[in-house]
């Protein structure tokens, strides 16, 4: 089975500091169809993406931005970003786990 593991695992208010995924992707990782675990892996490589981070510059992936209802963002700890510019987009999941859990 495909995963993004870097074996560099912690839990960062909600996203794993290696991989980036989220502790309900983790969790639910073995349980994915083969598609949906690629198409997770894309995201988080960069290589399917809805726009550019406001705050690096990277390929970044908003589910909502993709049609969904809900974001991968909703599961992690809510984030102060008092200390970036306002944008209409949002972060990378780099950039937000490197924002203080508020």
């Amino acid at each position: 089975m495909a995963t993004p593991c870097k074996a560099a695992c912690k839990n960062e208010g909600g996203i794993c500091s290696g991989c980036f995924r989220t502790m309900d992707e983790l969790s639910a990782w073995r349980l994915m169809e083969e598609e949906e675990r690629d198409d997770k892996m894309e995201q988080l490589a960069g290589s399917a993406t809805t726009h550019v981070c406001p705050k690096c510059g990277e390929a970044a992936y908003c589910d909502i931005s993709a049609g969904h209802d809900t974001c991968w963002c909703f599961e992690l700890d809510k984030r102060d970003t008092s200390s970036i510019e306002k944008s209409d987009l949002c972060l990378c999941r780099k950039c937000l786990s490197t924002l203080p859990i508020e």
